[in-house]
């Protein structure tokens, strides 16, 4: 990958989208991570007012202390930063309230977590609607279009998605380009949505690497029986993944009325 020129290419590609379509500046959620890093930076590098916000819910102290070196970070380097920190623990606490008393419920865990993303969503349009900003997106393509690792309406509720073409391996190769913190280059990949330690790898079961592997692998149209050992395991994972979350990656599916119905 021509690292300079792609961080040229999406940083141009932000400018000209706000520009034609008259949009004052961007908005975007800082969790700690590489990718609302890599994006937020690269959003920076346009010149255009850009928002960073905190959003913690139970935050583990790792992803609080990586996100506000990240913003340190990019206020040093542009002065086209704002940041906030926007505390949603006791609404988290008190929607959780709201919704009891719910019984033993095996989904309960999940749909807390997705929950978290989704107060976030909220909190993100809310801003984006008094400064006159877009939500930038921070999936990336192996999340977004490979094993649709993000929550519907949560982090997948955005306005534009500026790295979700690059693998998880191109957004880190852009994060040491962009001279995004070691912190955040070295910390294990996790969406934090669970209020433990818990990695991505630990939910998906398998790393990023492999995943990235899997893709590929079905992109040159190779199936599970040509591989064996952990390799059939992960296009196995993998291909479960894709699979139950098509809904999240396809349009949402319209009933379309024949018209010989719809004329009387």
């Amino acid at each position: 990958m021509q690292i300079e020129n792609v961080a040229s290419y999406i940083t141009d590609w932000l400018t000209n989208y706000a520009s034609k379509n008259h949009l004052k500046g961007f908005v975007i959620g800082i969790s700690g991570g590489i990718d609302s890093a890599v994006t937020s930076t690269l959003c920076a590098r346009t010149g255009l007012p850009t928002l960073c916000l905190e959003m913690p819910i139970h935050q583990p102290p790792s992803h609080v202390s990586r996100s506000k070196e990240h913003i340190d970070f990019l206020s040093q380097h542009f002065s086209n930063i704002t940041s906030h920190t926007i505390e949603l623990t006791s609404t988290f606490e008190s929607f959780k309230q709201a919704m009891y008393p719910v019984g033993n419920n095996l989904h309960l865990d999940l749909t807390l977590a997705n929950t978290r993303a989704r107060l976030r969503m909220v909190t993100l349009y809310y801003y984006a609607g008094l400064h006159g900003y877009i939500v930038v997106g921070t999936g990336n393509k192996i999340e977004d279009f490979g094993v649709g690792f993000y929550t519907k309406y949560g982090d997948g509720g955005v306005d534009i998605s500026p790295i979700a073409d690059l693998m998880k391996s191109e957004v880190y190769a852009l994060g040491h380009y962009l001279g995004v913190p070691d912190s955040i280059l070295k910390a294990k990949p996790s969406d934090g949505l669970f209020g433990d330690d818990r990695s991505d790898e630990d939910q998906l079961g398998a790393t990023y690497d492999e995943l990235e592997w899997a893709m590929n692998q079905v992109f040159l149209g190779k199936k599970v029986d040509d591989f064996t050992g952990r390799n059939q395991e992960v296009f196995l994972i993998y291909s479960r993944l894709n699979k139950i979350n098509q809904h999240k990656m396809n349009p949402i599916p319209v009933c379309l009325i024949p018209n010989h119905l719809k004329n009387s």
